[in-house]
């Protein structure tokens, strides 16, 4: 199938597949005798695990990792849980950063409840921040 058409079927743009192929996430693939690319199924199903990976948050780099080992015969089984399991934790410390803010937002917003203006030093822009 040529690139519009893969494009199509993946639900991405021909430029995202040129991109994919310049990154070596997509390897280069046959050309027409008038030049244009001819892809197979097989990069369909390697666009949408590209896509499910950057779902799961994993950068391009990491995606391209797991096509490597994949491309070099072996499972990426245990690299890509590896992967997630540093994802998680990732996101875990981002929740409970996000927990902090949290509270920090809401004393202060509590503070800011009984506004007393005549209170405020000249020398802050606001006593609550």
């Amino acid at each position: 199938m040529r690139i519009g058409e893969l494009a199509e079927a993946a639900e991405t743009t021909a430029k995202t597949l040129r991109f994919y192929e310049d990154q070596g996430l997509l390897p280069a693939t046959e050309r027409t005798p008038s030049g244009y690319r001819d892809y197979t199924t097989a990069a369909l199903a390697r666009i949408n695990s590209i896509h499910r990976g950057q779902a799961a948050g994993l950068t391009l780099a990491q995606i391209r990792q797991i096509l490597d080992i994949r491309d070099h015969g072996q499972a990426p089984c245990n690299h890509v849980r590896d992967l997630l399991d540093t994802r998680l934790a990732d996101i875990d410390q981002q929740l409970a950063q996000l927990h902090d803010l949290r509270d920090t937002l809401a004393a202060l917003r509590d503070q800011a409840d009984h506004v007393e203006p005549d209170t405020c030093s000249t020398d802050q822009v606001c006593r609550y921040l």
